[in-house]
């Protein structure tokens, strides 16, 4: 029975050659085909910055990623996803992988940025205005530590690092049965945002004793800018600011409730948004006050505008302005007023005018109080910054810390840019009674430098101050992510009705002609690293496919000498007698 058998499947095969595929690649396929893709990890990364501002691109240009990761480590980058730690970071670094035109770039963030070392920290915020500087094809992405995707990295770089150390065999077979992964994201291109409004917002309390009253303006911008948007929390830089003029609009609000203490100047506070794009708000404000309405406090008797930007840290506090104040105007009465309170009140600080001109040729302005000076309004910016080029001023790195002594080692501030309540209620004091003294011209008449108004019930409230930048610090506030519904928006609106009156929204739109700013979405998006293997495995596996078929179809046109040899092996010895 056994060699019918043999001889029905020899013919069989020797007489269809198709047949003996028809009946083995289907298994071949089926035990070979691959399982499902599953995403080793998922997980939400942050896009550079794109937007142009006055014809010029800045930041990436591309949003889509789907390649192989690798670190810098290895020799060729090209068509791949570069991925980098923070705590490795080096801008020779990332220029590398942009000459050999990488597929991507994505930088792993700590969790806790506060708990960086102080260098890294700084090197990182002087990197980010050059990593914006030009334009970019190469999409770049910035993702938060955590243990899987530390486990991502880790696998990645001895995968690319031990490659230059091994024989080219070595390689070949490390190459071949190694573990990569694919990163793709889930989001599509990106495209320009259209209608997007810019929001600001401005009240005023209305002096008494006649119409034409002097006006204090009282500035801060509230949104933020960093490398990432949807990393750009600016607790400094302008959350310190904000909180301030909150504070101040409720301790004058107070003030201006009794007869007794209600001054004869109009106090405006206005708070503009796109202070980050050139105070496109503050722009658009002055244009629709000075150019296009008959009456306004601005065109009446301004006595000065105080920007107030980064207040939240340092012993020193700066008066930047354009124009040195003439003795005898109400703006050389605030820079005396500002150093009697500091000189008598508070003689850790230490106060000093910088004087800057306007550089019209520059794109972008110094200061926001530049904004006013253009108009020919005086102003001024107070910071406890020295210089507007601070890096801090534009950095994902200005985030809220906590105390120093609940994180790090006693005397040991947080690294980088935060915000220390003690010093911001001390700043804000400063200027209020400051204010206060040329509101109420209490130089004049008499009153001593180290006369306090604010104190008791007036006195600024820290924790008021400390519940306003949390609740700032709590979300981003990139001005491509507040738009007109915002919370951000609508919660600021509520204070400032709370304490002021005729509160009012302030819009401004890109001209569709001529836009002077346009954003991008796709700044947030899902990232899959999948499990691969390099394309080299898959070419071993083709080999060892096809050697299989070939040892396969040879045996099985040899069938019937197969099975003769095997049964004579099989076949037990006849005994012998």
């Amino acid at each position: 029975m056994f060699e019918e058998a043999s001889e029905v499947f020899d013919n069989m095969f020797k007489s269809s050659f198709p047949l003996t595929f028809i009946v083995f690649i289907p298994a071949v396929l089926i035990l070979v085909s691959p399982l499902p893709a599953e995403a080793a990890h998922e997980f939400t990364v942050y896009r550079m910055q794109q937007y142009d501002l006055q014809g010029q691109a800045y930041g990436t240009r591309n949003a889509i990623l789907n390649t192989e990761a690798r670190t810098v480590e290895a020799e060729v980058l090209s068509r791949r996803c570069v991925i980098m730690r923070l705590a490795d970071f080096s801008y020779d670094k990332y220029q590398k992988a942009l000459r050999q035109s990488a597929g991507a770039v994505v930088i792993i963030l700590p969790k806790n940025m506060s708990a960086m070392p102080q260098d890294i920290v700084q090197q990182f915020m002087e990197l980010e205005p050059e990593m914006l500087a030009t334009e970019t094809i190469v999409p770049v992405y910035f993702a938060e530590e955590d243990d899987e995707l530390l486990s991502i990295y880790t696998q990645t770089l001895t995968s690319s690092s031990s490659q230059g150390s091994l024989s080219a065999a070595e390689v070949l077979l490390h190459t071949a049965t190694a573990n990569g992964f694919q990163m793709v994201t889930s989001g599509a291109q990106s495209k320009a945002i259209s209608d997007w409004a810019i929001t600001s917002l401005e009240g005023r309390l209305t002096g008494v004793g006649g119409e034409d009253l002097p006006t204090i303006v009282v500035v801060a911008h509230y949104d933020t800018f960093g490398v990432a948007p949807w990393l750009s929390y600016g607790a400094d830089s302008n959350g310190s600011g904000v909180s301030m003029l909150l504070e101040l609009a409720r301790l004058f609000s107070k003030l201006y409730t009794y007869k007794r203490t209600h001054a004869a100047y109009n106090l405006l506070f206005f708070v503009s948004g796109g202070g980050k794009f050139n105070y496109q708000g503050t722009k658009r404000w002055l244009e629709d006050n000075l150019d296009h309405t008959d009456s306004s406090l601005l065109q009446d008797n301004v006595a000065f505008v105080l920007c107030l930007d980064t207040l939240g840290n340092g012993d020193s506090l700066y008066l930047h302005v354009s124009k040195p104040p003439k003795e005898g105007t109400p703006q050389y009465s605030l820079l005396k007023e500002l150093e009697t309170v500091v000189a008598s009140q508070h003689p850790e600080v230490k106060f000093s005018m910088v004087h800057k001109k306007i550089n019209l040729a520059e794109d972008m302005l110094a200061w926001e109080h530049e904004r006013f000076g253009i108009r020919r309004l005086p102003a001024f910016t107070l910071s406890h910054l020295p210089s507007h080029r601070s890096a801090q001023r534009s950095s994902i790195m200005d985030v809220r810390s906590v105390s120093p002594s609940s994180r790090h080692g006693a005397g040991e501030p947080p690294a980088g840019p935060h915000v220390d309540v003690d010093k911001l209620s001390r700043n804000t004091k400063v200027v209020a009674e400051a204010l206060a003294r040329v509101i109420y011209n209490l130089t004049e008449k008499g009153a001593y430098g180290d006369l306090q108004i604010f104190t008791e019930q007036m006195q600024v409230q820290e924790e008021h101050l400390s519940a306003v930048v949390d609740w700032l610090t709590a979300q981003p506030r990139a001005a491509q992510l507040v738009d007109k519904d915002s919370s951000v928006v609508s919660t600021l609106e509520y204070h400032l009705s709370h304490y002021l009156k005729d509160v009012k929204r302030h819009y401004v739109k890109a001209d569709k002609r001529d836009p002077e700013f346009v954003f991008y979405d796709q700044l947030k998006q899902t990232m899959n690293a999948y499990r691969v293997k390099p394309a080299i495995f898959d070419l071993l596996l083709a080999f060892c496919i096809a050697a299989y078929l070939g040892m396969m179809y040879l045996a099985i046109q040899n069938f019937g000498l197969l099975y003769s040899i095997v049964r004579r092996i099989t076949l037990p010895k006849a005994k012998a007698h």
